[in-house]
């Protein structure tokens, strides 16, 4: 998959690609709906596959202050996307002078002369140009004049409602990881580099890969059943584990972050990779009486996530 930032600048083989226009954060079975009627199109006209979106996400470029919301950061984002087929990844520069176009101005700068882009698929829901002015039926026309194609996807829905990244949120935050998994198609997964921490968990004899959640919309604080894929240096590989989410609170206030305990593994993961996968969630954050107490409760908690991982 090639990632293309700049359209003004886009290669002759990047251009007249089919493409899904969105932010696709979690890239959610809506998400892959719509992504998949891009790739029909593409088929039929024999052009790459695309997504269209934007770096930083629009609501934290005009509210860089309001609380973290995305479930997925850029890089995450596009491990997924190339995960479903996608070919070209434009990931736009979302800018002052890309959000002062109009709608029209989007469609004639970016879409036709910028990236020639031969078929756009949009959600009902769709907005863009400045000030949100153009709608998904604005883009049909601007198409019908400007010589691309348009299709329309309706919003998906499950047996319990619409399929959006607000559901999978508040899903998330209240801890039931399986439910947000059934809207994604996917478990719900959190990457980044392994940092240093205060070597905690080393001392309680629970080794652990700590990992930031800053910028991410963070799940119910808590301990889950996970799985760890290592994705670079060697010990690349998916392991079972259980993994600790939040601020600590038996060892005073902390910064949340994610530390996983990774089963029947031995060797230095410092500054690699990892994707931690959300399988289930086991108990909220405790403060306990003693050190024992907590050493106590750690291990029932392995013991616990091997048996639910066991049983998958």
């Amino acid at each position: 998959m090639r990632i293309i930032r700049d359209y003004q600048f886009a290669e002759k083989s990047d251009r007249g690609a089919s493409v899904a226009i969105g932010n696709f954060d979690g890239v959610h079975l809506g998400h892959q709906y719509v992504i998949d009627l891009a790739r029909k199109e593409a088929d039929a006209l024999g052009a790459p596959l695309g997504i269209m979106t934007f770096e930083p996400h629009p609501r934290e470029y005009f509210a860089p202050k309001s609380p973290p919301f995305r479930l997925m950061g850029s890089e995450a984002r596009a491990h997924r996307l190339e995960k479903v087929g996608v070919e070209r990844l434009y990931e736009l520069s979302f800018n002052d002078t890309l959000s002062a176009l109009t709608p029209r101005e989007f469609a004639q700068d970016v879409i036709v002369d910028g990236l020639g882009l031969k078929h756009v698929v949009v959600g009902a829901d769709f907005c863009f140009g400045q000030g949100r002015a153009g709608s998904a039926d604005d883009l049909t026309a601007l198409g019908k004049e400007l010589g691309f194609g348009v299709t329309i996807a309706p919003l998906l829905s499950d047996d319990v409602g619409e399929v959006s990244s607000t559901a999978i949120r508040q899903a998330l935050g209240d801890g039931r990881p399986q439910d947000a998994a059934r809207m994604l198609g996917h478990l719900h997964r959190i990457e980044g580099e392994v940092i240093r921490g205060d070597q905690r968990g080393r001392d309680l004899g629970f080794p652990t890969a700590n990992m930031s959640i800053a910028g991410l919309h963070p799940p119910k604080f808590g301990v889950y059943v996970v799985e760890i894929e290592i994705l670079t240096g060697p010990h690349k590989g998916t392991y079972g584990g259980a993994a600790s989410m939040g601020t600590r609170p038996m060892f005073g206030e902390n910064i949340p972050n994610l530390e996983s305990f990774i089963f029947d593994f031995k060797g230095d993961i410092y500054g690699e990779h990892l994707s931690v996968a959300l399988i289930d969630y086991l108990r909220p954050e405790e403060v306990f009486d003693s050190l024992e107490a907590l050493i106590t409760q750690m291990n029932a908690d392995c013991d616990k996530a091997r048996e639910i991982l066991a049983a998958r």
